[in-house]
């Protein structure tokens, strides 16, 4: 709908509204709406994330003010019906606004030294086993070290001379459900394919070694390194598939695969591939392409099944093709169009920044950048003097649903940041006011909601700062507020109402009929194969006026698969080239050739033109009647709502 097409305009735009637009340091006042003033920068901001290639003369102006003034209309009703005091709306924002806080609120020198350290990482892929002792991250410390202690034992039986895979399939070792079937084998990974610190122990370690116990939010791992290979880079592959569901009978799975061995036989015996794929292909994505599927491999958010990946980078040079392989989604035989290396960190940069922003990594660089905002912004702590106090008069009872925190006799600070003192009660409120999670010893509990408390209170500082520090920030907070508003007054005003009222999509219907028109079409099954003698069968078929399109395709089919395909439709002369400018009869037509393959046409009617019911029709009408509503509506909005546009300062933009 609008708002996602919405959204990722301003996405797009904040890759560089970061660094800034240029700065004309003009506010003069283009336009008001109610009141409120928008300034030269501001629209110019909007006027130039909307337009590639921008305009500054007269015409083009007006043109895009006009959109300006329809857009800023709706959004001043919005909020006149107080759309932005609608607590889902709300909570919306504020998940909008929390997003594009996160660029401000990292440390950027950090997150350089993790996207290094993954791009090197990504250059390897790694083959492990690892066995798992379950231990949650709030374990208490006592299981904690029982987890540890267990999954130490574990690989002191490993070190003497015990199978990996055994001690990880059998009854007291690993954890992990599927030790059981795959005996901790992982296969291949690289980097963010595993969680941080899984993932950092296995890149230390060389072939054949096995980790000690290593820590992540799953528990303790024991990790043996099975092999390391360079990774394998980008392939574009072509494929031919013939489809099997997991549902498919002994028959059909007999037919796919006696279909997907004559078309491997039709291949060694010299007919092109891209033929083949277009011929008989079921992937109705690729055939049309002559099978070709989008690059992937290391460095793409592409992926395919581990058997169909295996089986493309098997193959040695570009225009190899495999033998015939089975996957969940069927058989297939796979081309290579063409493989590149790993590319570069310039090429990976943003889909790696990507990556970094969502766990553990990202909660390194918000670390890092807590540190830097307290170097530069005078931080004192004097949490080592005051937390004893919390030590003492904070029991187990804490974690109960009803807790009523002790009373303090003073309320001294606990730590000064940027000229403001938090203090003793706001600790205390803190901890009342958080989730408190598995029990565990005062002292660690507290210590841990101290350190949550400075972090928080520092980054609800900074935040609040972000709009004065950052006015692109501030712009983009702006554009999603009316962005969300426009969306959900436009749904309801236009998008939902049109189909929701039935009486008046029908009138609209009716009094527009004349739109609404279909021209003649030809009603008819058409038959093709690459065999012209097949379409004669098919033709030549006794009862073909009595049997049905799958009648017929049985009988041809008998002895290939690959003998004869079918359609049927009712179709539009100037959208089909197939029988465009052909003179068909009702009945069985004169097989002919197009391309690679010979049809054969059975007209079973011939429609005359006429009117659509709405029922047909329905998609084009509604799209219509919202823009009749809208049009309406904005009628309406001109009257209630007071918008002045200063030409002279609109026209001066761009000198």
């Amino acid at each position: 709908m609008y708002l996602k097409k919405y959204l990722l305009l301003i996405t797009a735009f904040f890759a560089f509204a970061v660094s800034g637009i240029s700065q004309k340091g003009d506010n003069e006042v283009v336009m008001t709406v109610n009141g409120e003033k928008v300034t030269k920068s501001e629209f110019l901001q909007v006027y130039l994330k909307n337009n590639d290639n921008p305009k500054y003369d007269k015409e083009s102006l007006d043109e895009y003010m006009e959109l300006y003034k329809k857009f800023k209309l709706k959004v001043a009703e919005a909020e006149a019906l107080g759309y932005d005091t609608i607590p889902s709306l709300k909570r919306e924002l504020q998940g909008y606004k929390e997003q594009l806080a996160h660029p401000y609120l990292i440390d950027s020198s950090k997150t350089r030294e993790l996207l290094e350290e993954a791009y090197d990482r990504m250059k390897h892929e790694i083959k492990a086993s690892h066995i798992l002792i379950t231990a949650k991250p709030d374990a208490s410390p006592a299981d904690t070290l029982k987890a540890y202690n267990k999954a130490l034992d574990l690989k002191k039986r490993i070190d003497k001379g015990e199978d990996f895979g055994t001690v990880a399939s059998s009854p007291g070792g690993s954890e992990d459900p599927s030790a059981k079937m795959n005996k901790g084998d992982l296969g291949y990974f690289t980097a963010f394919q595993m969680v941080y610190p899984f993932e950092t122990a296995a890149y230390k370690l060389n072939v054949g070694e096995v980790s000690m116990p290593i820590r992540s939010s799953f528990g303790y791992h024991v990790i043996k390194i099975v092999d390391k290979r360079e990774a394998r880079g980008t392939i574009t592959a072509a494929h031919i598939m013939v489809a099997l569901n997991n549902e498919a009978d002994k028959t059909e799975i007999t037919n796919a695969e006696k279909k997907i061995g004559e078309i491997y036989a039709e291949l060694v015996g010299g007919e092109s591939f891209d033929k083949l794929a277009r011929l008989y292909s079921d992937d109705q994505g690729s055939k049309a392409k002559g099978g070709q599927l989008p690059p992937f491999g290391s460095g793409t958010n592409q992926r395919m099944v581990s058997e169909f990946e295996d089986a493309a980078f098997a193959l040695k040079n570009d225009g190899d093709y495999s033998q015939p392989f089975k996957t969940d989604y069927g058989y297939h035989i796979v081309k290579r169009v063409e493989y590149k290396p790993l590319g570069s960190l310039e090429e990976l940069r943003s889909q790696i920044q990507q990556k970094l922003s969502r766990g553990d990594r990202a909660n390194q660089s918000e670390k890092a950048f807590i540190a830097k905002l307290k170097e530069e912004n005078s931080f004192k702590d004097k949490g080592d003097k005051r937390l004893s106090w919390f030590y003492e008069n904070i029991d187990s009872t804490v974690f109960k649903k009803n807790w009523e925190s002790p009373s303090l006799k003073k309320n001294k600070w606990m730590f000064k940041y940027n000229n403001t003192k938090y203090d003793m009660i706001g600790f205390m409120n803190f901890i009342a006011e958080s989730k408190k999670g598995k029990q565990m010893p005062v002292h660690k509990f507290v210590d841990e909601k101290y350190n949550e408390w400075q972090a928080a209170e520092i980054m609800n500082d900074e935040k609040s700062r972000l709009v004065i520090k950052y006015p692109a920030y501030k712009a983009l907070l702006q554009e999603y507020h009316d962005g969300v508003l426009l969306y959900e007054i436009m749904k309801d005003k236009v998008w939902d109402k049109a189909i929701k009222d039935t009486v008046g999509l029908q009138k609209f219907f009716e009094a527009n009929l004349d739109k609404y028109q279909w021209p003649a079409r030809t009603h008819a099954v058409i038959y093709s194969s690459s065999k012209k003698e097949m379409l004669m069968e098919a033709k030549l078929l006794d009862d073909l006026d009595t049997l049905t399109m799958y009648d017929i395709l049985n009988k041809v089919n008998a002895d290939s698969q690959l003998n004869l395909e079918a359609e049927t439709g009712k179709y539009i002369s100037s959208e089909k080239p197939l029988i465009a400018n052909r003179d068909l009869k009702v009945g069985a037509n004169d097989i002919f050739k197009e391309g690679d393959k010979f049809y054969l046409i059975v007209v079973e009617e011939k429609l005359p033109a006429g009117p659509k019911a709405l029922r047909e029709a329905r998609g084009s009408v509604i799209q219509s009647y919202q823009e009749h509503l809208e049009s309406k509506w904005l009628s309406e909005l001109r009257e209630k709502h007071t918008i002045t546009v200063n030409k002279e300062a609109l026209y001066s933009i761009g000198e």
